[in-house]
C-alpha cells in the first residue's frame, strides 16, 4: 500500500480512484464494510484509496471530549493495507486543516489530488471548517465536480441490535471482554509498541516477561492476565510466539506507579526482544489483577495462569 501524507505527495496522473474518508479508528467491521464496497466499485482499475487522520480530529477541536483511540496511525495503515486498500492518504489533522472550508477540502484533496469518481462515506460523516460539510453537502459538490456519493449504512449487531462503532469497542476492552471486541473488529484486539527494560522482576520469579513501552499504541484492555500472542514484526519475518499478558501495576509488590504491559512467552527463558518492536494479541481473560499474600502465593497462582493459557491457546 501506497502512503501519501499530503495532497501534494500523490503523483500528477493518480487515478481514477475510489475514496474511502473517515477516521478509521480500528478498522473494525463497520470501516471494513465501507472499504470492501469501494473495493468493488474500484473492480474495473481504479484505485483504493483510504483518506483518515493521524489523531481523532477532536483531539484538536475538543479535546475535552476526545476519547482514547482503540488504534495508533502505525496499526491503523498496517489494517488498512490488510484490508484492501492501494494507498491511504494520512492527513495531518491540526488547526490548519480544521479551518479548510468543506468546498475547498473537496477540491485539493478528492479532485485535484486523487481524481476521485466515487466518494463512500458513513452517514455521521462531517468535513470541513466548523464540520459544516455533511453528506448532503457532499452529493452536491460531488454534482459540480463530476463525482459520486455512495454514503453507507451502518453496520448492526444482529445479537445485540447496536451499530458497530469504536465506542462500543472501547467499552467491551474497557471491561475486559475480548471475545466481543473480537467480533466487531474482526479480528484480536492488539496493542503495538517498543519492548523496552523493566525492573526484571518476572526474570527473577522463573518467568521473564517483555514490557512494553508507556507510550505504546492501541487500547489496553482491563487489568488482568490474559491469553494473546506477541507478534515479533521487527526482522525479515513476522514470529509470533503463545504468551501469557499481565496488565496492571503489579500490586502484589506496590512499587509501579502506571500500568503496564508485561509479556511472558511461553517456555521462552532467553529470548532477548529488547529494542524490538512487537504486537500483543489478546485471546482471552484468564482472570482480573489481585494483590497476593507474598511470592510463594503469587508464584503456585503464576503457575496456574500458564497451564491455563497453554490450555487456550492449543
Amino acid at each position: 500500500m501506497i502512503v501519501f501524507r499530503d495532497p501534494a505527495e500523490v503523483p500528477a496522473g493518480f487515478g481514477p480512484s475510489v475514496v474511502a474518508i473517515g477516521k478509521f479508528d480500528g478498522v473494525h467491521t463497520g470501516h471494513r464494510a465501507v472499504i470492501d464496497r469501494a473495493r468493488v466499485e474500484a473492480a474495473d482499475g481504479a484505485q483504493v484509496v483510504a483518506v483518515t487522520f493521524d489523531r481523532n480530529p477532536l483531539s484538536v477541536l475538543r479535546p475535552e471530549k476526545c476519547p482514547p483511540d482503540v488504534i495508533g496511525p502505525h496499526q491503523k495503515l498496517e489494517l488498512l493495507d490488510r484490508a484492501g486498500v492501494d494507498a491511504t492518504l494520512l492527513l495531518t489533522f491540526d488547526e490548519t486543516l480544521a479551518a479548510q472550508p468543506a468546498d475547498a477540502f473537496v477540491r485539493r484533496v478528492l479532485v485535484d489530488a486523487l481524481a476521485a469518481r466515487t466518494v463512500l462515506v458513513g452517514r455521521d460523516f462531517r468535513f470541513g471548517a466548523g464540520g459544516a460539510g455533511d453528506p448532503a453537502m457532499l452529493v452536491r459538490l460531488g454534482e459540480e465536480y463530476g463525482f459520486r456519493v455512495d454514503v453507507v449504512d451502518d453496520v448492526r449487531a444482529v445479537h445485540a441490535d447496536r451499530r458497530v462503532s469504536s465506542t462500543w469497542i472501547r467499552e467491551a476492552l474497557a471491561a475486559g471482554d475480548i471475545a466481543t471486541a473480537a467480533r466487531l473488529l474482526g479480528r484480536a484486539p492488539s496493542v503495538w509498541g517498543e519492548v523496552v527494560h523493566g525492573l526484571k522482576r518476572g526474570r527473577e520469579l522463573g518467568y521473564p516477561t517483555a514490557n512494553l513501552s508507556p507510550d505504546l499504541e492501541g487500547f489496553v484492555p482491563a487489568d488482568g492476565v490474559y491469553a494473546g500472542w506477541l507478534v515479533d514484526v521487527d526482522g525479515a519475518r513476522r514470529i509470533s510466539y503463545p504468551a501469557a499478558i499481565s496488565i496492571g501495576t503489579n500490586p502484589t509488590f506496590d512499587d509501579v506507579h502506571t500500568r503496564q504491559v508485561e509479556v511472558y512467552v511461553l517456555d521462552e527463558t532467553d529470548l532477548d526482544l529488547y529494542g524490538h518492536h512487537v504486537e500483543v494479541r489478546f485471546v482471552e481473560r484468564v482472570r482480573g489483577m489481585a494483590a497476593f499474600d507474598g511470592v510463594d502465593a503469587l508464584l503456585v497462582q503464576m503457575a496456574d495462569d500458564v497451564e491455563r493459557v497453554r490450555g487456550i491457546l492449543s
